[in-house]
């Protein structure tokens, strides 16, 4: 039971601490979704991507971690194209009061690098493909609706260079998604420091 009531008080005591969520030590998990329809329709298309990560802040306003990625846009007679990846990513939180416009927003750039692949094919039987190194970056906005909780938006460039049938591919995404950003053991132990005075 006491674990439980401490465990409230740092949720609680969280909420009140002001972009204490980017402070090093802090744990953030979530995930990007795009373009995620479902064709109800014969012959409708269906999309579905997800990209969830997992960051540690190693400083503050600075986070690494590793992101898993997972697209599949497919649609009866037209084809199916999958993109998979994984691999290592990293984020900077830009700390002026200039740039970020909103009391509850941050602007971030995010940068990734690990093995991913497209695989593509036309309906026809023929496949295209291209499979190694995938690389993307790009600029993003957090607007945090709780002070632990952040709604995003990414514009990401992401591109792949290897081998298959194309040496490479690129593209533009816009991601919206969510960030659950959790306190690590200094913010709860300062949390409870100031919940005990």
């Amino acid at each position: 039971m006491k674990k439980i009531l401490t465990l409230l008080v740092v949720a609680l005591g969280a909420a009140t601490v002001s972009h204490a969520q980017l402070q090093r030590g802090n744990v953030l998990v979530g995930s990007d979704l795009a373009g995620f329809q479902i064709g109800l329709k014969k012959g409708a298309e269906t999309d579905i991507s997800i990209s969830p990560k997992a960051m540690w802040f190693i400083k503050d306003n600075v986070a690494v971690g590793a992101y898993v990625r997972f697209d599949l846009a497919t649609a009866k007679g037209a084809g199916t194209q999958t993109v998979y990846g994984v691999g290592p990513i990293a984020r900077y939180y830009v700390n002026s009061q200039k740039v970020n416009l909103l009391q509850h927003g941050r602007w971030f750039f995010e940068g990734n690098v690990g093995i991913e692949g497209t695989n593509s094919s036309d309906g026809n039987g023929n496949n295209y493909n291209t499979n190694g190194l995938g690389l993307g970056v790009g600029p993003g906005y957090a607007y945090f609706i709780t002070p632990n909780v952040g709604l995003e938006t990414l514009l990401k460039y992401n591109g792949q260079v290897g081998f298959g049938n194309q040496t490479s591919t690129s593209y533009l995404n816009l991601n919206i998604g969510f960030q659950i950003y959790l306190p690590g053991r200094a913010t709860r132990d300062k949390i409870m420091r100031d919940e005990t005075k």
